[in-house]
Protein backbone atom coordinates (compact mmCIF):
# COMPACT_ATOMS: atom_id res chain seq x y z
CA UNK A 1 0.00 0.00 0.00
CA UNK A 2 1.53 3.34 -0.43
CA UNK A 3 1.68 5.72 1.86
CA UNK A 4 -1.00 8.65 2.47
CA UNK A 5 1.54 11.02 2.59
CA UNK A 6 4.45 12.54 1.09
CA UNK A 7 7.62 11.53 1.82
CA UNK A 8 9.80 13.78 -0.40
CA UNK A 9 11.97 16.71 1.07
CA UNK A 10 9.63 20.63 0.16
CA UNK A 11 13.49 21.47 -1.61
CA UNK A 12 12.77 18.25 -3.85
CA UNK A 13 9.63 18.76 -4.85
CA UNK A 14 9.62 22.43 -5.44
CA UNK A 15 12.45 21.31 -7.64
CA UNK A 16 10.51 19.21 -9.41
CA UNK A 17 7.72 21.41 -9.88
CA UNK A 18 9.71 23.86 -11.52
CA UNK A 19 10.69 21.38 -14.19
CA UNK A 20 7.31 20.92 -15.12
CA UNK A 21 6.63 21.47 -18.80
CA UNK A 22 2.56 21.40 -18.67
CA UNK A 23 0.86 24.42 -17.30
CA UNK A 24 -1.24 23.84 -13.71
CA UNK A 25 -4.69 25.40 -13.22
CA UNK A 26 -4.85 27.15 -9.40
CA UNK A 27 -8.20 26.38 -8.29
CA UNK A 28 -9.96 27.03 -4.68
CA UNK A 29 -13.28 25.54 -3.28
CA UNK A 30 -15.03 24.88 -0.06
CA UNK A 31 -18.78 23.49 0.75
CA UNK A 32 -20.37 23.11 4.08
CA UNK A 33 -21.64 19.84 4.26
CA UNK A 34 -21.81 17.10 6.86
CA UNK A 35 -18.95 14.77 7.16
CA UNK A 36 -19.45 11.76 9.21
CA UNK A 37 -15.82 10.48 9.09
CA UNK A 38 -13.41 12.95 8.06
CA UNK A 39 -10.09 10.56 8.55
CA UNK A 40 -11.50 8.15 6.26
CA UNK A 41 -12.28 11.05 3.52
CA UNK A 42 -9.04 12.39 3.64
CA UNK A 43 -7.66 8.86 2.70
CA UNK A 44 -9.73 8.43 0.31
CA UNK A 45 -9.35 11.90 -1.18
CA UNK A 46 -5.49 12.00 -0.94
CA UNK A 47 -5.37 8.37 -2.86
CA UNK A 48 -7.24 9.83 -5.99
CA UNK A 49 -5.90 13.58 -6.36
CA UNK A 50 -2.47 11.75 -6.09
CA UNK A 51 -3.36 9.98 -9.31
CA UNK A 52 -4.57 12.95 -10.53
CA UNK A 53 -1.32 14.59 -9.81
CA UNK A 54 -3.10 17.80 -7.45
CA UNK A 55 -0.40 19.74 -5.69
CA UNK A 56 -2.03 21.35 -3.01
CA UNK A 57 -3.59 22.29 0.53
CA UNK A 58 -6.78 20.66 1.53
CA UNK A 59 -8.47 20.74 5.15
CA UNK A 60 -11.44 18.83 6.26
CA UNK A 61 -13.48 18.58 9.35
CA UNK A 62 -17.18 17.45 10.08
CA UNK A 63 -18.46 20.78 8.90
CA UNK A 64 -16.83 20.26 5.17
CA UNK A 65 -14.34 20.83 3.17
CA UNK A 66 -12.10 23.91 2.54
CA UNK A 67 -9.25 23.62 -0.92
CA UNK A 68 -6.42 25.52 -2.39
CA UNK A 69 -5.06 23.06 -4.87
CA UNK A 70 -3.16 23.23 -8.45
CA UNK A 71 -4.27 20.53 -11.20
CA UNK A 72 -2.16 19.92 -14.75
CA UNK A 73 -4.23 21.29 -17.60
CA UNK A 74 -4.82 18.25 -18.68
CA UNK A 75 -6.16 15.97 -16.06
CA UNK A 76 -8.78 19.52 -15.16
CA UNK A 77 -12.00 17.40 -16.19
CA UNK A 78 -10.90 14.34 -14.38
CA UNK A 79 -10.56 15.99 -11.35
CA UNK A 80 -13.91 17.99 -12.23
CA UNK A 81 -15.48 14.53 -12.92
CA UNK A 82 -14.04 12.61 -9.62
CA UNK A 83 -15.05 15.77 -7.43
CA UNK A 84 -18.44 15.79 -8.70
CA UNK A 85 -19.13 12.11 -8.10
CA UNK A 86 -18.60 12.69 -4.09
CA UNK A 87 -22.23 12.89 -2.54
CA UNK A 88 -22.47 16.37 -1.13
CA UNK A 89 -19.93 18.24 -3.62
CA UNK A 90 -21.98 17.29 -7.20
CA UNK A 91 -21.46 20.80 -9.78
CA UNK A 92 -19.54 22.34 -6.46
CA UNK A 93 -18.47 25.55 -7.96
CA UNK A 94 -14.69 26.36 -8.64
CA UNK A 95 -12.54 29.04 -8.30
CA UNK A 96 -10.15 30.02 -10.93
CA UNK A 97 -7.12 31.69 -9.94
CA UNK A 98 -7.54 34.89 -11.68
CA UNK A 99 -3.36 35.87 -12.03
CA UNK A 100 -1.84 32.32 -12.57
CA UNK A 101 1.53 31.01 -13.17
CA UNK A 102 0.82 27.69 -12.29
CA UNK A 103 3.17 27.85 -9.38
CA UNK A 104 1.01 27.85 -6.61
CA UNK A 105 1.60 24.81 -4.57
CA UNK A 106 4.13 21.83 -5.36
CA UNK A 107 2.98 19.09 -2.82
CA UNK A 108 -0.35 17.60 -1.60
CA UNK A 109 -1.47 18.31 1.83
CA UNK A 110 -4.87 16.64 3.54
CA UNK A 111 -5.69 17.62 7.00
CA UNK A 112 -8.45 16.78 9.07
CA UNK A 113 -9.02 20.10 11.63
CA UNK A 114 -12.17 20.44 14.30
CA UNK A 115 -13.53 23.38 11.73
CA UNK A 116 -13.03 24.23 7.83
CA UNK A 117 -12.17 27.86 9.03
CA UNK A 118 -11.38 28.64 12.61
CA UNK A 119 -13.99 30.70 13.95
CA UNK A 120 -14.01 30.30 17.66
CA UNK A 121 -17.68 29.81 17.39
CA UNK A 122 -18.55 27.24 20.57
CA UNK A 123 -22.38 28.45 21.04
CA UNK A 124 -24.38 25.16 20.23
CA UNK A 125 -27.40 27.29 18.70
CA UNK A 126 -25.77 28.26 15.93
CA UNK A 127 -26.73 27.11 12.61
CA UNK A 128 -24.75 27.01 9.64
CA UNK A 129 -27.37 26.48 7.23
CA UNK A 130 -28.95 29.61 8.14
CA UNK A 131 -26.52 31.96 6.14
CA UNK A 132 -27.34 35.22 3.86
CA UNK A 133 -27.97 35.32 0.34
CA UNK A 134 -26.03 35.10 -2.16
CA UNK A 135 -24.72 38.21 -4.20
CA UNK A 136 -23.11 38.23 -7.55
CA UNK A 137 -21.09 40.35 -9.35
CA UNK A 138 -23.64 42.56 -11.14
CA UNK A 139 -26.07 42.65 -8.25
CA UNK A 140 -23.44 43.59 -5.83
CA UNK A 141 -22.25 46.40 -7.88
CA UNK A 142 -26.28 47.38 -8.50
CA UNK A 143 -26.47 47.33 -5.07
CA UNK A 144 -23.47 49.40 -3.47
CA UNK A 145 -24.60 52.58 -5.25
CA UNK A 146 -27.62 52.47 -2.38
CA UNK A 147 -25.93 54.51 -0.05
CA UNK A 148 -28.01 52.08 2.45
CA UNK A 149 -26.21 49.50 1.44
CA UNK A 150 -22.83 48.75 4.13
CA UNK A 151 -19.93 46.53 2.46
CA UNK A 152 -17.68 44.26 5.08
CA UNK A 153 -14.25 42.82 4.33
CA UNK A 154 -14.18 40.12 6.43
CA UNK A 155 -10.43 39.12 5.89
CA UNK A 156 -6.94 39.83 7.96
CA UNK A 157 -5.70 43.49 8.08
CA UNK A 158 -2.83 42.66 5.99
CA UNK A 159 -5.31 41.25 2.58
CA UNK A 160 -7.17 44.37 3.21
CA UNK A 161 -3.91 46.30 3.19
CA UNK A 162 -3.39 45.91 -0.81
CA UNK A 163 -6.81 45.06 -1.90
CA UNK A 164 -10.18 45.76 -1.05
CA UNK A 165 -13.83 46.93 -2.37
CA UNK A 166 -14.43 50.66 -2.77
CA UNK A 167 -15.65 51.89 0.22
CA UNK A 168 -15.04 48.55 2.23
CA UNK A 169 -15.29 48.70 6.19
CA UNK A 170 -12.22 47.19 7.89
CA UNK A 171 -13.00 44.90 10.55
CA UNK A 172 -8.88 45.18 12.06
CA UNK A 173 -7.58 41.94 13.17
CA UNK A 174 -5.32 38.89 12.40
CA UNK A 175 -7.28 36.71 12.80
CA UNK A 176 -11.07 35.51 11.49
CA UNK A 177 -12.12 34.10 14.89
CA UNK A 178 -11.00 37.74 16.32
CA UNK A 179 -13.31 39.23 13.63
CA UNK A 180 -16.60 37.31 14.35
CA UNK A 181 -17.31 39.35 17.46
CA UNK A 182 -16.17 42.54 16.40
CA UNK A 183 -18.07 42.48 13.24
CA UNK A 184 -21.21 42.55 15.08
CA UNK A 185 -19.97 45.27 17.73
CA UNK A 186 -18.62 47.84 15.21
CA UNK A 187 -22.02 47.17 12.74
CA UNK A 188 -24.41 47.50 15.43
CA UNK A 189 -25.75 50.61 14.19
CA UNK A 190 -26.40 49.69 10.89
CA UNK A 191 -28.60 47.03 11.48
CA UNK A 192 -31.43 48.82 9.17
CA UNK A 193 -28.85 48.79 6.27
CA UNK A 194 -28.50 46.28 3.32
CA UNK A 195 -25.07 44.50 4.95
CA UNK A 196 -22.47 43.00 2.17
CA UNK A 197 -19.58 41.01 3.14
CA UNK A 198 -16.61 39.36 1.55
CA UNK A 199 -13.98 37.69 1.90
CA UNK A 200 -11.15 35.72 -0.75
CA UNK A 201 -13.09 32.91 -2.02
CA UNK A 202 -16.67 32.84 0.10
CA UNK A 203 -15.68 30.62 3.08
CA UNK A 204 -15.17 33.18 5.49
CA UNK A 205 -17.74 35.63 4.57
CA UNK A 206 -20.21 33.13 4.40
CA UNK A 207 -19.48 32.18 8.04
CA UNK A 208 -19.84 35.29 8.96
CA UNK A 209 -23.57 36.07 7.18
CA UNK A 210 -24.33 33.44 9.18
CA UNK A 211 -23.24 34.65 12.60
CA UNK A 212 -24.31 38.00 11.57
CA UNK A 213 -27.69 36.29 11.46
CA UNK A 214 -27.44 34.49 14.71
CA UNK A 215 -26.86 37.62 16.12
CA UNK A 216 -30.10 39.66 15.13
CA UNK A 217 -29.22 40.99 11.64
CA UNK A 218 -31.97 40.56 8.94
CA UNK A 219 -30.41 42.09 5.72
CA UNK A 220 -27.10 40.08 5.30
CA UNK A 221 -25.90 39.28 2.16
CA UNK A 222 -21.98 37.73 1.19
CA UNK A 223 -20.52 37.77 -2.38
CA UNK A 224 -20.58 34.53 -4.20
CA UNK A 225 -17.66 33.43 -4.44
CA UNK A 226 -15.89 36.30 -3.09
CA UNK A 227 -12.89 38.20 -4.95
CA UNK A 228 -11.74 34.91 -7.59
CA UNK A 229 -15.47 34.88 -8.32
CA UNK A 230 -15.85 38.03 -8.38
CA UNK A 231 -13.16 38.88 -10.38
CA UNK A 232 -13.64 36.12 -12.88
CA UNK A 233 -17.57 37.37 -13.61
CA UNK A 234 -16.20 41.05 -14.25
CA UNK A 235 -14.42 40.27 -17.26
CA UNK A 236 -16.64 37.26 -18.25
CA UNK A 237 -19.64 40.07 -17.85
CA UNK A 238 -17.69 42.57 -18.92
CA UNK A 239 -18.79 44.80 -16.04
CA UNK A 240 -17.34 47.55 -14.05
CA UNK A 241 -14.46 46.22 -11.39
CA UNK A 242 -15.12 47.65 -7.97
CA UNK A 243 -12.17 46.31 -6.55
CA UNK A 244 -9.05 47.87 -5.99
CA UNK A 245 -5.65 46.50 -6.10
CA UNK A 246 -4.81 42.61 -5.32
CA UNK A 247 -6.42 39.84 -4.22
CA UNK A 248 -3.75 38.39 -1.30
CA UNK A 249 -3.95 34.57 -1.97
CA UNK A 250 -2.55 31.94 0.71
CA UNK A 251 -0.48 30.20 -1.61
CA UNK A 252 3.51 30.56 -3.08
CA UNK A 253 2.29 33.54 -5.09
CA UNK A 254 0.99 35.82 -2.05
CA UNK A 255 -1.12 37.62 -4.14
CA UNK A 256 -2.97 38.00 -7.67
CA UNK A 257 -3.86 41.50 -9.50
CA UNK A 258 -7.65 42.26 -9.86
CA UNK A 259 -7.06 46.07 -10.98
CA UNK A 260 -3.75 48.28 -11.75
CA UNK A 261 -3.66 50.14 -8.29
CA UNK A 262 -1.60 49.86 -5.46
CA UNK A 263 -2.85 51.17 -2.85
CA UNK A 264 -0.57 50.02 -0.38
CA UNK A 265 3.49 50.91 0.78
CA UNK A 266 6.69 49.11 1.34
CA UNK A 267 6.85 49.00 5.24
CA UNK A 268 10.61 49.27 4.90
CA UNK A 269 11.20 52.82 3.06
CA UNK A 270 6.88 53.69 2.54
CA UNK A 271 7.48 53.57 -1.70
CA UNK A 272 4.25 52.44 -3.27
CA UNK A 273 4.08 48.89 -3.40
CA UNK A 274 1.86 45.79 -2.79
CA UNK A 275 4.20 42.69 -2.88
CA UNK A 276 4.27 40.58 0.55
CA UNK A 277 7.47 38.52 0.77
CA UNK A 278 8.32 36.54 4.16
CA UNK A 279 11.61 37.69 5.71
CA UNK A 280 14.41 35.84 4.27
CA UNK A 281 15.66 35.30 8.48
CA UNK A 282 14.10 31.62 8.75
CA UNK A 283 13.89 32.60 12.75
CA UNK A 284 11.87 35.63 11.75
CA UNK A 285 9.61 34.83 8.75
CA UNK A 286 7.88 37.85 9.64
CA UNK A 287 5.15 38.55 6.65
CA UNK A 288 5.95 42.21 5.33
CA UNK A 289 5.39 44.04 2.20
CA UNK A 290 8.62 44.79 0.69
CA UNK A 291 9.68 46.97 -2.76
CA UNK A 292 12.49 45.66 -4.94
CA UNK A 293 15.40 48.54 -4.10
CA UNK A 294 14.38 47.54 -0.23
CA UNK A 295 14.68 43.51 -1.43
CA UNK A 296 17.85 44.30 -2.91
CA UNK A 297 19.13 46.55 0.31
CA UNK A 298 18.12 43.88 2.95
CA UNK A 299 18.89 40.58 0.85
CA UNK A 300 14.77 40.04 1.72
CA UNK A 301 15.04 40.35 5.23
CA UNK A 302 12.75 42.52 7.18
CA UNK A 303 15.10 44.56 8.86
CA UNK A 304 19.54 44.90 9.46
CA UNK A 305 19.38 42.79 12.09
CA UNK A 306 17.79 39.71 10.72
CA UNK A 307 20.62 40.76 7.55
CA UNK A 308 23.45 39.76 9.92
CA UNK A 309 21.42 37.14 11.46
CA UNK A 310 21.00 35.40 7.13
CA UNK A 311 24.75 36.30 6.53
CA UNK A 312 25.82 33.64 9.41
CA UNK A 313 26.67 30.04 8.83
CA UNK A 314 23.80 27.79 8.59
CA UNK A 315 24.92 26.32 11.83
CA UNK A 316 24.89 29.25 14.26
CA UNK A 317 21.45 30.21 11.89
CA UNK A 318 20.18 27.45 13.59
CA UNK A 319 21.11 27.98 16.89
CA UNK A 320 19.27 30.73 16.72
CA UNK A 321 15.92 29.38 15.52
CA UNK A 322 15.76 26.71 18.52
CA UNK A 323 13.34 27.29 20.91
CA UNK A 324 11.81 30.22 18.75
CA UNK A 325 7.63 30.79 19.08
CA UNK A 326 7.53 32.96 15.88
CA UNK A 327 3.76 33.08 16.64
CA UNK A 328 1.64 35.82 14.52
CA UNK A 329 4.04 36.69 12.25
CA UNK A 330 2.57 39.22 10.37
CA UNK A 331 3.06 43.03 10.09
CA UNK A 332 0.68 45.14 11.59
CA UNK A 333 -0.38 48.51 12.53
CA UNK A 334 0.97 47.39 16.33
CA UNK A 335 4.20 46.01 15.07
CA UNK A 336 5.37 49.04 12.64
CA UNK A 337 8.18 49.66 15.32
CA UNK A 338 9.81 45.89 14.46
CA UNK A 339 10.75 47.60 10.82
CA UNK A 340 11.64 50.65 10.92
CA UNK A 341 14.04 51.34 14.03
CA UNK A 342 15.93 48.72 12.92
CA UNK A 343 17.11 50.65 9.83
CA UNK A 344 18.21 53.58 11.26
CA UNK A 345 20.12 51.67 13.79
CA UNK A 346 24.09 52.71 14.21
Amino acid sequence: MKPLHNRISQEELKALLFKETEHRKTISFYQYFDIEHPKEFRDELYKNLTELKVFGRIYLANEGINAQISVPESNVDAFKNYLYSIPGLDQLRLNIAVDDDGKSFWVLKIKVRPKIVADGIDDPTFNMSNKGKYVRADAFNEMTKDPDTVIVDMRNHYEYEVGHFKNAIEIPSDTFREQLPMAVEMLQDKKDKNIIMYCTGGIRCEKASAYMLHHGFDKVYHVEGGIIHYANMVKAQEIENKFIGKNFVFDERLGERISDDIIAACHQCGAPCDDHTNCKNEACHLLFIQCKKCAEQYHGCCSEACQEVLNLPEEVQKEYRKGIDKGQMIFNKSKQNRLRPRLNEG
